[in-house]
């Protein structure tokens, strides 16, 4: 899920639950049946025990990762050594010292974000494979969300879905999720982002990417990944976060794009960026934007950011425009005193099913919930909420996304939700 500043399936191989079991044939010691010529006696056999039958995903996914990985550790994801003058600490014993302290605290524990990692690459994996033009959005979404339920085993605030399922099609770069009664259709000629989330114990992975079925706008692709790669190898602790959009656009804009006969610059999106992540709360404070700017701020040992970048056929800025699907209860809200009483309710059902996670309103009809469109727009004027319409570039034009959460570890950096597809 992205973060707008103006305004605040993976080839994953299957693994095996329990390792193959195999038992060779034993004589069984015991007096013989029966005297050859020879003085030998047959001997019993045992008989061969069944081979253990691999666990495997299935497809569409549907089992949980306990079972699959019984023991409870989960896949480290990429690794890069930091560079320049943090290159030291990939050896530094000190560091090496602060990364065993932090793999055994629960609250800060790698092993949850690796979980939520290991859902999003599989579901992922499916989703690539899955997604063809003729299908509903709707039905894109809730399968790619009924997939993450059942593979981290969605458990109240414990664990779940970390944000709505974004599938913004061609001018709209972002915050585009089917609302209840949706019947648009993925159409031959779209440009289709996915993006969708996943956290355990509010440690959100945060991952997107983009579908084309038409080669037209395969450079635009290209050029928005290799902006996405250019952001995760700069990224370390230390960096500055205006000189990191400096990289990321120098990269984006080294591509252009032919659409009929005629050669387009790949823009980045000006007023999008990557974020920092918080323990349940999606946009942590720090923005990565896509164009140099004068931000000194710095990545610091331990933060876990989203690496996101945009790139556009159009202007290159984004407004809000069309109906919201995205809403989110404001962290540092105040107390506000709210006279509807249907209002009252929706907030207390908020509460309970999401906490500071986004949603969107297919969610709250999941959850039980109706006639609550009066309440869920009170809830935002009255600042409690806050609603994200999509966000769109000049129509006509096509905008494309990459992204993957990176953790900025004392010794190394993780891409925690690399998968075999990118």
């Amino acid at each position: 899920m992205t973060a707008a500043t103006d305004k605040k399936a993976d080839e994953v191989p299957p693994v095996s639950a329990d390792p193959e079991e195999e038992v060779d044939d034993v004589e069984e010691d015991g007096a013989p049946e029966g005297q050859g010529a020879g003085g030998e006696g047959k001997k019993k056999k045992k008989k061969k025990k069944p081979k253990k039958k691999k666990l495997e995903q299935t497809e569409p996914p549907t089992v949980g990762l306990s079972k699959l990985f019984p023991d409870g550790k989960y896949p480290e994801g990429e690794l890069q050594d930091y560079k320049d003058d943090n290159a030291y600490r990939t050896t530094s014993e000190e560091k090496r010292y602060n990364e065993r302290m932090a793999m055994e605290d629960p609250e800060v524990t790698y092993n949850n974000i690796r979980r939520a990692a290991e859902v999003h690459r599989q579901v992922r994996r499916y989703a690539r494979k899955y997604i063809k033009p003729g299908m509903r959005m709707i039905d894109i979404a809730e399968t790619i969300e009924n997939g993450t339920r059942a593979l981290v085993e969605e458990n109240g605030l414990e664990c779940g879905i970390g944000f709505p399922t974004g599938l913004s099609l061609n001018h709209v770069a972002a915050h585009y999720s089917p609302n209840p009664g949706d019947t648009l259709v993925l159409g031959e000629k779209d440009v289709l982002k996915v993006d969708f989330g996943v956290h355990v114990k509010g440690r959100i992975v945060d991952s997107a990417f983009t579908l084309s079925f038409d080669p037209t706008y395969d450079p635009l692709l290209e050029a928005v990944k290799a902006a996405t790669e250019t952001g995760i190898r700069e990224a370390g602790i230390d960096v500055r976060l205006g000189e990191l959009a400096g990289y990321i656009q120098e990269t984006m804009e080294s591509y252009e794009v032919e659409v009929n006969g005629k050669v387009l610059p790949v823009k980045p999106i000006e007023n999008l960026s990557g974020h920092s992540i918080n323990p349940y709360q999606i946009h942590g404070g720090k923005s990565v934007l896509l164009v140099k700017n004068d931000d000194q701020t710095k990545m610091e040992e331990g933060e876990y950011f989203a690496i996101e970048t945009f790139g556009s056929t159009g202007r290159g800025k984004v407004i809000e425009q069309g109906e919201c699907s995205h809403y989110a209860r404001i962290v540092d809200a105040p107390h506000v005193p709210l006279r509807l009483t249907s209002a009252k309710s929706l907030l207390n059902s908020i509460n309970k099913n999401f906490g500071t996670l986004p949603f969107c309103r297919r969610y709250l009809e999941r959850a039980g919930e109706s006639k609550y469109l009066l309440a869920l727009n009170h809830l935002v004027a009255q600042g409690i909420l806050q609603d994200y319409p999509p966000l769109c570039d000049v129509r006509g034009s096509m905008t494309a996304q990459f992204e993957h959460t990176i953790l900025l570890r004392p010794t190394r950096k993780e891409v925690v939700s690399r998968g075999e597809d990118y």
